[in-house]
Parts: structure tokens; C-alpha cells; sequence
């Protein structure tokens, strides 16, 4: 989670009115429940609240405001907007990219440095 800056997230947050709908979950909560269940191999809501429950007490310190239950899971996907999370990704693979050392330089051409 450290490669991605919080303003960065923030600022995709704050373009898509993301946490306008916030109701006790924020955007960040549910990017860190999604980002948890795809590094875990969970394949469903009631597998990550099962999991991220049984962690409850570490939750807060993993960087979770909000409280996580299936259904505030399901909310909070239809309630999300879905750009906030590709804009992230994004924001990701150009990180990426530059950890191993390649420029992007345009639609489809990559140049190895």
C-alpha cells in the first residue's frame, strides 16, 4: 500500500465525488478490503468479512475507519464510483513502471532504460 501516495488516491477520490456517499465507509476502507481479498485469494463478501473480522483487532492499524460487514461491502461497491479504482490502478502501473526502470512513451511503445 506504501506505493501508492495518499494525495494521489485522494485526489482521484475527490475528481469522482467519491466519499460524497461515504456513510461510514470510505473509499479508502473499501480499496484496502479490495486490495486485501485479491492478495488473500478471497472470493467472496461474506470470505473477506470472515477474514478481515478475525482480524478486528488490527483492522485500525492496517488503516480501516470504517466498520466492515457484508452488506457495507456491498454498499459501498454500488455506491463507489468504479473510475476512482481504475485511475488507481493507473496510478499504479506507472509506479510500476518506474521501480523497473521503463518509460512509458506513448499508446503501445515502451522503451527499456
Amino acid at each position: 500500500m506504501e506505493h501508492l501516495p495518499t494525495y494521489e488516491f485522494q485526489k482521484c477520490v475527490t475528481r469522482y465525488r467519491g466519499d460524497s456517499h461515504d456513510r461510514g465507509f470510505s473509499c479508502r476502507d473499501q480499496y484496502l478490503a479490495m486490495a486485501f481479498a485479491q492478495l488473500t485469494y478471497r472470493e467472496s463478501l461474506r470470505d473477506i468479512e470472515a477474514c478481515l473480522r478475525a482480524m478486528s483487532g488490527k483492522l485500525y492499524h492496517m488503516g480501516f475507519r470504517g466498520r466492515v460487514a457484508r452488506s457495507t461491502l456491498a454498499d459501498a461497491n454500488d455506491a463507489h464510483d468504479w473510475r476512482i479504482y481504475a485511475d488507481t490502478a493507473v496510478r499504479l502501473q506507472v509506479e510500476q513502471n518506474q521501480l523497473v526502470g521503463i518509460i512509458v512513451l506513448g499508446v503501445g511503445r515502451l522503451k527499456c532504460l
